[in-house]
């Protein structure tokens, strides 16, 4: 028996996994001590199901902690060292500015003010060698100030440490003797890459966020010890694999993205299991919504992303974080999103959310806000007799309120008619992001599948998928905590990545071998493993690029040990690669070598393709439930179906809701519904449509 943890801004989605059946269960985040919302939650789900907590042979856990912690500015008081003459470093950043034509341009705050970044004489070349050693006598000044300022994380950034960390790891080793109880990061190892802004960037957030989240992580096993778990403890990272709480407590950067990746997983699983092609996933709950796409049944994979956009759209409006990461864009369009009406009259959605506390103005616990959620219960998208199971009762009076007070007057519309108008907002929000993003792909939305799941999700995606032109919908079952299940799914592993710079024309293959085969042995460490020839899965990576270029591009090589004979083997595949991506290649170029990747993942069960079923008309019992159709700008009575009465076959065609007991599933006229073989609802637009 396993139990997947996923902690939202606003829901903590449980699932418990019995003998290959899936219980699951939505409890509000407790925002102070999420850890109290993960026990009292857990331990109900489990006595509902006549589970002891001895009886839990693994716990998986995802969080939103370190992003939250990050955007809301709630870190460790901390500070950097660096290297002399490279204290603005993380001010200057790229040295541009990301709307050029913003004369009042605000740009992300660096996490360390600069009073609390210090400095130290040392210097290391770019090929590794100590030009200049620390000079230890001299730190007493900044000892003295990490003393009196009494800093509960220390980070430690030198230039070019990558190559060689040596100065970084003495000046660790003395830091740890004097203060002890002080977290520190240092560069090389928690972004060991070239360039400094983003290597120093992601140090900092690391060092910013390690004692919270370490305390939380410590805080919480010790909780799950005492109610009598006795099982193996895993962490959700960005990457899309699963590590333990050792190497999440040291390198808490790694989770940023952890909760929004167990989404990912699902929707890639859902992509194999139906032998779906193209697809889009996408993920809304109740702060944001992640959408993601997975090409030939693989997600897109980066090595770094943005948090804390000033503008969300803009790329160089947040801070740069780089570690491996699920390619996917998220936006603050969630069930708790923040309607308003901006200076040009128009409404606007987010980024703020109302989160758990205070909550929608309908959760009637102090939220004054007009947000989705109030938007979908005014126009009759959600039955406030049976949200969250009819657990949480809402206050349909607040939600008229709010959206009165903050919509209607200041745009002199009725009610009706502001709630449609924060609902349209939002998906078009949402529906523009994706139509985004797959363009930055060379991608477009059309001829796609749209995977959704998350909470609100399938309240808004008929919608959505007319925008794109989106003709098929799948929602799984247990679709509102498909970031939980997702994490059942994940795999074990863990993505070591270091930079190496020379010209392939210099190219010496015992370096790299030696290098390959020290990074392979730092993710067995991780991961714990003694054989992973048999039960993991290696990938190899290296980043070239044309010298000259400003980025370089990844490059897939196989297993095999270098020799010089492999120059010709590195260049054509990068051939291969750059004309992929710019449709030729510089013949007479000289090609530079930046940074290689080892990935450890270990192999999963393919997943069993559906088995195709007869379809019929399902003519079962239905009731009325007054929507808002939005061509027709009315309500329209709309037949709603409990879901668990649907059988594999049925079908029902045109405009419909189906009630589940942790969302509803609204479905447009332009489409029919079928309920497939394994219970998942694949909703296709009527053809002529």
């Amino acid at each position: 028996m396993r139990l997947a943890i996923d902690i939202g801004g606003t829901f903590t989605d449980l699932v418990l996994e019995k003998n290959k059946t899936l219980y699951t269960k939505k409890v509000l985040t407790s925002v102070e001590k999420p850890e109290i919302a993960v026990l009292e939650g857990v331990l109900e789900l489990l006595h509902e199901n006549n589970v002891e907590p001895s009886q839990i042979d693994m716990i998986i856990h995802g969080t939103t902690l370190a992003t939250n912690a990050v955007i809301e500015r709630k870190g460790a008081h901390s500070c950097f060292i660096t290297t002399s003459g490279f204290r603005d470093v993380l001010d200057i950043g790229y040295e541009s500015r990301f709307d050029q034509y913003d004369l009042l341009l605000e740009k992300t705050l660096s996490i360390v003010p600069r009073k609390y970044r210090y400095v130290v004489e040392e210097r290391t070349d770019v090929d590794g060698k100590i030009l200049k050693p620390l000079n230890i006598k001299n730190l007493d000044p900044i000892f003295n100030k990490i003393s009196k300022e009494k800093f509960e994380s220390i980070g430690i950034g030198f230039l070019h440490s990558y190559a060689n960390p040596k100065n970084e790891i003495v000046l660790r080793e003395l830091l740890s003797k004097k203060f002890p109880d002080i977290k520190i990061s240092i560069s090389s190892e928690v972004c060991p890459e070239i360039r400094e802004y983003e290597r120093f960037t992601t140090t900092v957030i690391n060092s910013y966020i390690k004692p919270l989240i370490s305390r939380y992580l410590d805080n919480l096993k010790k909780s799950l010890v005492n109610k009598g778990f006795n099982c193996s403890f895993l962490l959700m990272t960005s990457g899309g694999s699963l590590t333990n709480v050792e190497n999440a407590t040291d390198h808490p950067i790694r989770l940023v993205e952890s909760g929004p990746a167990g989404g990912v997983i699902l929707a890639t699983s859902i992509a194999k299991e139906l032998d779906l092609k193209q697809v889009i996933s996408f993920d809304m709950g109740g702060t944001t919504a992640k959408i993601t796409l997975i090409e030939n049944k693989s997600p897109n994979k980066a090595r770094e992303f943005e948090v804390d956009r000033k503008s969300r759209f803009k790329k160089g409006s947040g801070l740069p974080i780089r570690i491996p990461v699920i390619e996917m864009v998220e936006i603050g369009a969630g069930g708790g999103s923040i309607a308003r009406v901006n200076k040009l009259d128009q409404i606007t959605i987010g980024p703020d959310s109302a989160g758990a506390d205070p909550g929608p103005a309908c959760y009637g616990l102090g939220g004054q806000e007009p947000t989705i959620t109030d938007a979908d219960l005014i126009i009759g998208k959600i039955n406030p007799d049976n949200f969250a199971s009819g657990k949480i009762k809402l206050f349909r009076k607040k939600s008229e309120l709010a959206i009165r007070e903050k919509i209607s007057k200041p745009l002199k519309l009725n009610l009706e008619m502001s709630a449609l108008g924060i609902t349209e907002m939002v998906d078009e929000t949402m529906a523009n992001a994706a139509r985004v993003h797959a363009v930055e792909q060379g991608q477009d939305t059309e001829n796609k599948t749209l995977i959704a799941f998350g909470g609100a999700a399938p309240l808004h995606v008929s919608r959505i998928a007319e925008k794109l032109k989106v003709r098929k919908i799948i929602i799984p079952t247990n679709a509102s905590v498909g970031s939980a299940v997702g994490f059942l799914l994940a795999p074990v592993g863990y993505e070591v990545i270091k930079s190496m710079r020379f010209f392939l024309r210099d190219f010496k293959p015992k370096i790299v071998n030696d290098l390959l085969s020290k990074m392979n042995s730092e993710a067995e460490k991780v991961i714990n493993i003694k054989n992973t020839s048999k039960n993991f899965n290696l990938e190899r990576f290296v980043y070239m690029r044309y010298f000259g270029q400003g980025h370089e591009i990844k490059v897939k090589i196989d297993n095999r040990n270098f020799n010089l004979k492999d120059t010709n083997y590195l260049k054509k595949n990068f051939e291969i690669e750059y004309k992929k991506l710019y449709g030729r290649i510089l013949p007479h170029a000289e090609i530079e070598v930046l940074t290689w990747a080892v990935s450890l993942i270990n192999k999963i069960k393919k997943e069993k393709k559906i088995k195709p079923i007869k379809s019929k008309i399902y003519k079962g019992k239905s009731q009325i439930t007054k929507i808002i159709n939005v061509k027709k700008s009315k309500f329209i009575n709309t037949k709603t179906y409990t879901r668990k009465d649907l059988l594999p076959g049925n079908i029902i065609k045109g405009a419909c809701v189906l009630v589940e007991d942790q969302t509803t599933i609204i479905v447009s006229d332009n489409f029919q519904t079928k309920v497939l073989s394994n219970n998942y609802l694949e909703i296709e637009m009527i053809k002529g449509k």
